[in-house]
């Protein structure tokens, strides 16, 4: 896995980060549009959708006085194909994937 694989996986680990992106999926959105939905403060949204731009998910952009965040799909195409690899495995069978990742991440 490449570092930039490692940072995309590393940013959808949260729940508030996939929402964000979630919710993107549908337009362009101001940074308050994004805060509105959740119980934090906006300098936390700030700090997940710093994550979200890191890992080339999302991008930003200042319009006038208004910060927008807009879904950068092609920043996922990478994690896509390297998740496609696993689609040997039966749904199901989540023992086989958990043995198959100790071997591959054992040094």
């Amino acid at each position: 896995m490449t570092p930039q694989l490692d940072t995309v996986f590393a940013a959808l680990a949260d729940p508030t980060r996939r929402a964000i992106l979630a919710m993107l999926l549908e337009d362009d959105m101001a940074v308050t549009d994004v805060a509105e939905p959740f119980e934090m403060s906006l300098a936390a949204i700030s700090k997940h959708l710093g994550v979200l731009t890191a890992a080339g998910l999302i991008s930003q952009e200042k319009r006038g006085r208004v910060k927008w965040c807009k879904l950068e799909p092609d920043a996922m195409r990478e994690a896509s194909v390297w998740m496609q690899g696993f689609g040997q495995f039966e749904a199901i069978n989540l023992d086989a994937f958990e043995r198959f990742l100790e071997n591959e991440l054992d040094p």
